[in-house]
């Protein structure tokens, strides 16, 4: 099975056109799918294995390598309940678009009755299902219809200046959304710690468990300016522009990737 990074980059992202998305550089995407194919390299994915992905989201920043890691007799599930808009395009421009299954569900019912999967996998999107409750429900989900199951998220650790830059803006975005919306969403990165205590909440029994340093930019933590800017809580909205502001103007000479930390986990 091809695992090599340097083959994953010529055979898949270099498929993948250049975006036009300022102020994120061309080659954002391929930047952060590449972290991801490194966070994979911890998780026992094999060729030919059936693979469950929750939390895909628009860009299939996951998805496509492990498209990629399952080989032509494996395929992946991918679940989101809205987020889909790039999905179809980046999978064609891949030419993996045939390993993968999507399927717009919400994670906390799947549908499927028994275990259909070798491993279920949540990377870098515990931060989006806003409480506790939530995900311990799509945990267990995962537990009931895979073998295994492989989580993966950012750690509130910075050991550089540009990993503390990341975070710096990051950490705006709980409060941003809270003020515009009443509820938190991309709430802030748990420690390893907690991924371990959700897992066992969930019924499950860590097999594995680390950390690593992705050693690579970061350009997820950017929210536009015109999102603070509607915040209609006037003192709220003056506190988080300045803050947002100085944040932004450190992101913008460069930020990366703080420490990753995964859990792999079965059935208690």
């Amino acid at each position: 099975m091809p695992t090599d990074e340097e083959t994953f980059k010529k055979d898949v992202l270099s498929k993948i056109p250049p975006r036009n998305e300022p102020p994120l550089p061309p080659d954002w995407l391929h930047t952060e799918m590449l972290e991801r194919f490194r966070v994979l390299q911890f998780a026992p994915i094999r060729e030919g294995m059936n693979v469950l992905e929750i939390g895909c989201g628009a860009h299939a920043l996951t998805t496509v390598p492990l498209a990629y890691l399952v080989d032509e007799t494996g395929r992946v599930v991918a679940v989101d309940r809205s987020r889909w808009r790039f999905f179809d395009e980046i999978t064609t421009a891949t030419g993996l678009k045939h390993r993968i299954i999507p399927l717009k569900v919400d994670a906390r019912e799947l549908p499927f009755p028994f275990k259909a999967f070798d491993l279920a996998v949540l990377v870098h999107g515990i931060r989006s299902l806003k409480s506790e409750e939530t995900m311990v429900n799509v945990i267990s989900e995962m537990f009931r219809v895979a073998e295994k199951v492989f989580i993966a998220e950012s750690l509130p650790v910075a050991n550089n200046e540009r990993q503390r830059v990341h975070l710096e803006l990051y950490n705006l975005r709980e409060e941003i959304f809270e003020a515009l919306f009443g509820e938190k969403d991309d709430l802030h990165y748990p420690p390893l710690e907690k991924l371990v205590e959700l897992v066992e909440k969930a019924g499950g029994e860590v097999i594995e468990s680390g950390t690593f340093e992705p050693g690579l930019p970061h350009y997820l933590a950017y929210i536009p300016r015109e999102y603070v800017e509607k915040i209609e809580d006037e003192k709220k909205r003056a506190e988080l522009l300045e803050r947002w502001n100085g944040a932004y103007e450190k992101w913008k000479r460069g930020a990366e990737h703080p420490p990753v930390g995964w859990v792999l986990a079965g059935n208690r």
